[in-house]
């Protein structure tokens, strides 16, 4: 039989637990204090723009998600809409794949491959910048109003600087060696001495290049010596040019030999063969004027006998990354046609940096001072010193007493595979553990990555060494030291 009195009894009930709910609370007054998605959208039109409606929308939900949760569980969490955005913003800003940023290079390398190698001076900057932000005359003749030659301004340029016939450019310098034995020597072989097989850094090698380049290596001599005559033995009708390798990145002392760029070029010469020489770093000028060790100077090397030479761009030379070819116009007109150049062409914003550094080189008595390359190469180890002991009591203070900090000689290199044996006497700063116990450069090297300009030095004997010769922004350094961390 149905009892009215339990119904109204149950009804009393639901009210009552109803009542009990929306009770006001603590707990639930702060839930009402977090502001809605569509309030926190608006006045927040700088994230949108930057990373996007839909990903913005997303990380405010994940931050309201996470504060209601911390409210409940009775946590601190604030409700500030500030608060908020700005967590939502760390949390894309963390999201966000690596960006290319600026760093300070305080290893003693030079031209630091993972550092991006050679600085542009200002001249090659600004005409970067021009070339990217406006229409140019890029392949385009102003004066017959018909198409032209988009690098026949550089390939001038290196033709006057090396006294080539012809010369051309391309992406890098492993593109360079893989053009020319693509042209030349496709289907044929090319005798190398075993002593020049080198690899260079990210795993290029010179063997595996030229079975990309479709040519046989023919390897002559031993590791150590390789005489003339072996390169005569190893000539026959399918070999298609003699090709030397600078060993830019090693060298082999002892009980050695190797085959002279004269020598190599008469013999390639008796048998009507091509002579290509690989300079790797290379040179325009003679670096001893500099006070520094010597690499092949490019038109050197082509007045001993040389028929084609390539060389970078973005190593000694100190412009944009690009792989340069000089040499017989013949040659060079061969290489040109070869369908892979279109493929390896640099862009309109190379050649404007490298055509102005290229002409920089008319003048070598001002190169020191306007070639970031020559002149932290140049750069005198006083000068360093003085740098270093002006900044090492601030970074003294910023460190704190758990730390040692101490100005010592230092040893940079040049980098990139040029000079491998080749130091530059230079000043570091020292930073070790003031008690000298546990090893404290790792967590020492991360902080200072994590610096707003990140600073990346190198690590010796338990210490964190920071040479000065690159530090180009004193001020900039010493500013951010308050903003480590460790």
């Amino acid at each position: 039989m149905y009892d009215s009195s339990q119904h109204v009894i149950s009804i009393k009930h639901v009210y009552a637990t109803l009542s009990a709910e929306t009770e006001p609370t603590p707990v639930n007054d702060k839930l009402r204090m977090l502001p809605s998605i569509d309030g926190l959208l608006l006045g927040f039109d700088d994230a949108v723009e930057t990373y996007g409606h839909q990903a913005i929308t997303e990380a405010l939900r994940e931050v309201i998600q996470d504060r209601r949760k911390r409210i409940i569980s009775g946590q601190s969490a604030s409700t500030d809409e500030y608060s908020i955005r700005q967590a939502a913003k760390r949390i894309l800003q963390i999201r966000e794949p690596p960006q290319l940023q600026r760093v300070f290079n305080l290893t003693g390398t030079v031209l630091h491959s993972n550092l991006g190698r050679a600085n542009l001076p200002a001249i090659a900057i600004e005409a970067i910048q021009s070339a990217a932000a406006d229409y140019s005359n890029l392949e385009f003749d102003l004066e017959s109003g018909k198409r032209g030659n988009r690098e026949a301004y550089v390939d001038k340029l290196l033709c006057e600087l090396t006294g080539a016939e012809a010369a051309t450019v391309v992406n890098n310098n492993a593109a360079a060696v893989l053009l020319i034995l693509n042209t030349l020597a496709m289907n044929r072989e090319v005798p190398v001495s075993r002593g020049e097989l080198v690899e260079i850094g990210g795993s290029f090698r010179i063997p595996e290049i030229m079975q990309r380049a479709n040519c046989t290596l023919v390897e002559v001599g031993t590791t150590n010596r390789t005489h003339l005559e072996d390169f005569r033995a190893a000539i026959n009708e399918r070999t298609a040019l003699l090709m030397k390798v600078h060993t830019s990145n090693y060298k082999i002392e002892g009980f050695t030999n190797a085959v002279s760029v004269a020598k190599l070029a008469s013999l390639a010469a008796e048998f009507r063969l091509p002579f290509v020489i690989d300079l790797g770093s290379g040179s325009l000028v003679d670096f001893g004027r500099f006070g520094l060790p010597c690499e092949p100077i490019a038109a050197h090397v082509l007045s001993q006998g040389a028929d084609i030479i390539t060389f970078s761009g973005d190593k000694l030379l100190g412009g944009p990354q690009s792989g340069l070819i000089a040499g017989k116009a013949n040659l060079i007109a061969r290489i040109k046609a070869n369908p892979l150049k279109r493929a390896l062409r640099v862009d309109k914003m190379t050649l404007a940096g490298l055509a102005e550094v290229l002409k920089l080189y008319r003048n070598p008595d001002k190169l020191g001072q306007e070639l970031p390359t020559l002149r932290y190469l140049a750069r005198p180890a006083e000068d360093i010193r003085s740098q270093a002991e002006r900044i090492a009591p601030t970074l003294a203070t910023a460190l704190g007493a758990h730390y040692s900090v101490e100005v010592v000689d230092a040893a940079s290199q040049v980098g990139s595979g040029s000079l491998p044996t080749e130091t530059i006497p230079s000043v570091a700063i020292a930073i070790g553990s003031a008690t000298g116990g546990e090893d404290i450069t790792r967590h020492l090297s991360a902080a200072f990555r994590k610096l707003p300009i990140p600073v990346v030095g190198h690590v010796n004997k338990g210490r964190l060494l920071l040479d000065l010769r690159c530090l180009n922004d004193e001020a900039a350094f010493v500013f951010q030291l308050g903003s480590l961390q460790i």
